[in-house]
């Protein structure tokens, strides 16, 4: 029993340092508040986390594992990210404005997450004074990743992006099927394969 607390005491610390930097600083009796509504859930490979034209419900941190977020169109899957450890997943649009979903969230490995249910994240505004400011925090911080994407996607050729993501992201190359993350820089698997091989 001890060494499951500890286990679980070392997780929600991995967890508290992660709000910190996403959400700004917290007050420590406002951070135990806010890791008390997430629970420990998991995710099999295969199954997902949101399917599209579904309502997003929650959010949730990756301990550990890979969500990719994806959308069909004209018959083809388009991958808009691959989600690792360390990062939140949700859907924004859906868990703040109540609208179905773009995209469905697919676990390309088991996965273990923490996660808010959307009621409770609506709780921690009257729970917590400080709330809206550190959610404001959180949403730009969401924004600034979206703007050095496309930032990326418009100033970089092919190679550099590539070179750029690669750079940031070794691991995925060994754990993620090379034609999501070609998909992901806006590439076709066939260039993707021409730029791996010079590189």
């Amino acid at each position: 029993m001890l060494l499951i607390y500890v286990f679980n005491h070392k997780k929600m610390t991995e967890l508290e340092r992660y709000i910190k930097s996403y959400f700004g600083i917290v007050q420590p009796n406002d951070m135990k508040t806010i890791i008390s509504l997430f629970k420990p859930s998991t995710i099999k490979k295969g199954e997902y986390f949101l399917k599209s034209e579904h309502f997003c419900d929650k959010l949730s941190f990756i301990q550990s594992g890979l969500l990719r977020m994806f959308v069909v169109t004209d018959g083809k899957e388009v991958t808009q990210w691959i989600s690792t450890k360390g990062y939140f997943v949700t859907d924004l649009a859906s868990i703040i404005f109540d609208l179905p979903s773009r995209w469905t969230i697919q676990a390309l490995t088991d996965t273990e997450l923490f996660t808010i249910q959307k009621d409770d994240y609506k709780k921690i505004g009257k729970l917590i004074p400080q709330w809206h400011e550190l959610e404001k925090l959180f949403i730009a911080r969401c924004f600034i990743i979206l703007e050095d994407r496309i930032f990326m996607h418009l100033s970089m050729t092919a190679e550099e992006r590539y070179q750029f993501f690669f750079e940031q992201n070794k691991d995925l190359f060994n754990q993620v099927p090379l034609q999501y993350l070609a998909s992901m820089l806006g590439m076709t698997p066939e260039t993707f394969s021409r730029i791996r091989r010079k590189t």
